[in-house]
């Protein structure tokens, strides 16, 4: 977003209100553009001390200039707002965010403004701030903190975050806290790769992760997502009193909730400074992200009597840790090519410690970047760490006496042309025999969520490439008992085993088959779609890009995806190779060659847990009959599928008089018509 600037910070030698009045309302327009990609999009375009840097200087004009300030200002009000995809929620005890502050001067200031009171320094987890609610002890909503006065209903999500008691032991009547779910560090790393490796959109950072994950219609992808949470607070008990918020915090950790970890409670700013010192230096080492240290007073009375203004609490503060950047010399510049025939380029660089890491390799992104930022071999280079994880090149400090960088012409692994393609900012690799893809390939269709061969993993499927025993992933059903057992460190039993499991993958469900063949932009739920909408792999074939495209929960982008796939002669090729080694090619429900339109006119909402199937696959089924699946209770819906734990949308559903059915119940809809 372009947006003009008049003053440089810190210059204002003519006190020109229309001047000052033209910054701080582009400021605000600045702020807002950056709130909503932050909290809304969970797509942020700036790091966070840029952020802080913008939102510091329009409180300072803001206070020098009293009367052009504003209520609806960003210093005013909470940064996200509840989105129309989730029914909202109102909270009773409003949500609020934190003032930061990013000196220990500013720190000092606020423990003498409480001389005398007791303190409660925590970390602050980098993610998404949510309210659990508890009746009787039982979980009965979760909601997104949303602009702090009304949230996102997002319970069915929530209850798929293994570390989030369904059930507490409790005196409370009624029970809210709050919480940050978050996405450790490991498992941001991993969803990065797999996105990139499958053509998809990588996360900036773990928190936008971790809310885009949060965020999702199909509580499945949530539950894929390995998230967790710290809950750090009591909103609101009936029937429980505290005294302080340390004893609540204890209180919460009996119950069974992972609180706010190694919280320190200090008294003065000594303790506390020593306790903000000691996180600063953990946050390299940490699984998790965090964005500041908390400072609070502990006793409860006190911080009543202590007040809130309409953003803030008066009583607690976040300081900010600055970004830690390490000057080093770009030495190399290495491309790898990915599943999907992505070239990657990535910095090979003189070795630096960086947020407690040795960092020697950073990824450049694509061509785009490299130019953008002029980054030569042989370049002095800032680093960071973006999110406090991901190395990253910030500007170049020096360039040497390298030339300007241009990735090849032609794949580093196969030597055929490279292009890039309309709307996309990466070099690909178009070649189906390119042998950096076919390995990368390979490992994807043996996989788990794929085909599930057991045995067949990474080093044993490169000994099979590079013996060239396979060559395609048809190849694998062409195995012998003593193809295997000549690989190095296999043995007679081991081969036996594995071509036992080879053979078992071939009567998989056809939505795994689907899944493995490894089509851009099609992940595990679509592929079970897919599966339950036209029922055998030939359906699949002869559909069109509109009859893909008219699925519920399917896009342009994935239709046409699938579309090209099918259209090429080496897909054709390959899965006509598999059919006849014996793979099966049919959904176990029919899809709709077999089940027609029984549920025709029929809108179903899922939630709760299904015995015997997941969600998906009930959603699968319904599409497959002719019925219409939805994510939230409407006075549309014909019917709630609800099994345990169905949270708000059976509240939903019985306000409304929308009919609650079980898995049995759908299965007497099918077999009466």
């Amino acid at each position: 977003m372009q947006v003009s600037i008049y003053l440089l910070k810190g210059e204002y030698f003519m006190p020109d209100t229309e001047i000052i009045t033209e910054r701080i309302k582009n400021l605000r327009a600045l702020i807002e553009y950056h709130s909503n990609a932050y909290y809304n999009a969970d797509a942020p375009e700036i790091e966070d001390d840029e952020y802080d840097a913008l939102m510091r200087e329009l409180r300072e004009l803001e206070q020098q200039y009293p009367e052009l300030r504003d209520e609806n200002s960003p210093t005013v009000k909470v940064g996200g707002s509840a989105s129309s995809k989730f029914a909202s929620v109102e909270h009773a005890v409003t949500m609020q965010s934190l003032r930061d502050v990013f000196s220990m001067e500013e720190v000092e200031q606020f423990c003498r403004d409480f001389e005398g009171a007791e303190f409660v320094v925590e970390k602050k987890i980098d993610g998404l701030s949510v309210s659990l609610e508890y009746t009787q002890g039982v979980l009965t909503r979760g909601s997104t903190r949303g602009d702090g006065r009304v949230g996102e209903d997002i319970t069915e999500n929530l209850m798929t975050i293994a570390s989030i008691p369904h059930r507490i032991t409790t005196d409370a009547q009624f029970l809210e806290v709050r919480g940050e779910v978050y996405m450790p560090r490991r498992t941001f790393a991993g969803l990065n790769q797999s996105q990139e490796e499958n053509g998809l959109k990588t996360f900036k950072n773990p928190r936008n992760a971790a809310a885009g994950s949060l965020r999702q219609k199909d509580a499945s992808i949530t539950a894929s997502r390995g998230l967790d949470i710290f809950v750090f607070n009591v909103q609101q008990a009936r029937g429980i009193e505290f005294e302080s918020h340390s004893q609540s915090l204890e209180y919460l950790a009996a119950c069974g909730f992972p609180v706010s970890p190694e919280f320190t409670v200090a008294s003065g700013y000594e303790e506390v400074a020593a306790a903000i010192e000691k996180i600063g230096a953990q946050r390299g080492a940490l699984e998790y992200d965090i964005d500041g240290a908390v400072i609070k007073i502990n006793s409860l009375s006190l911080r009543e009597s202590a007040g809130v203004t309409s953003k803030f609490p008066k009583w607690a503060v976040a300081f900010k840790y600055p970004p830690e950047q390490k000057q080093t010399v770009l030495r190399d510049i290495e491309i790898t090519v990915g599943r999907t025939g992505v070239l990657t380029p990535t910095g090979v660089f003189d070795p630096v410690m960086l947020a407690g890491t040795s960092v020697s390799r950073a990824s450049l992104h694509n061509q785009d970047y490299i130019t953008q930022k002029d980054i030569r071999i042989g370049d002095t280079v800032v680093l960071r760490k973006a999110g406090e994880i991901i190395p990253e090149v910030v500007s170049v400090a020096a360039h040497g006496d390298g030339e300007p960088y241009m990735l090849p012409e032609v794949c580093p692994s196969c030597g055929e042309k490279v292009f890039r393609l309309e709307d996309e900012a990466a070099l690909r690799c178009l070649n189906p025999d390119c042998p950096a893809q076919l390995l990368r390939n390979i490992i994807h269709f043996a996989s788990r969520d794929a085909m599930d061969i057991e045995g067949m993993g990474p080093a044993v499927i490169e000994q099979l490439i590079s013996t060239e025993k396979i060559k395609s992933p048809a190849d694998i059903y062409s195995l012998t008992e003593e193809d295997v057992a000549s690989l190095e460190r296999m043995g007679r039993k081991s081969a036996r085993n594995l071509i036992a499991a080879i053979e078992r993958s071939k009567s998989n469900d056809l939505y795994k088959l689907i899944f493995a063949l490894g089509i851009r932009h099609i992940g595990e739920s679509a592929s079970r779609l897919l599966a339950g909408r036209f029922g055998s792999m030939q359906a699949l074939t002869e559909a069109s890009a509109g009859s893909f495209a008219s699925i519920d929960g399917f896009g342009d982008i994935m239709a046409e995806a699938v579309v090209d796939f099918f259209s090429t002669t080496h897909a054709r090729e390959l899965i006509r190779r598999l059919a006849d080694c014996g793979v099966n090619m049919t959904a176990q429900n029919g899809g709709e060659d077999t089940s027609s339109n029984k549920l025709d006119g029929l809108t179903f909402v899922i939630t709760g847990t299904l015995e015997g199937m997941t969600r998906d696959e009930a959603k699968a089924l319904i599409l497959a009959n002719g019925g219409k699946a939805s994510g939230s209770v409407s006075k549309k819906t014909s019917y709630l599928l609800a099994g345990e734990n169905p949270g708000s949308k059976l509240t939903k559903a019985e306000e409304l008089g929308v009919k609650v059915i079980s898995l049995d119940g759908l299965y007497a809809m099918l077999e009466e018509n």
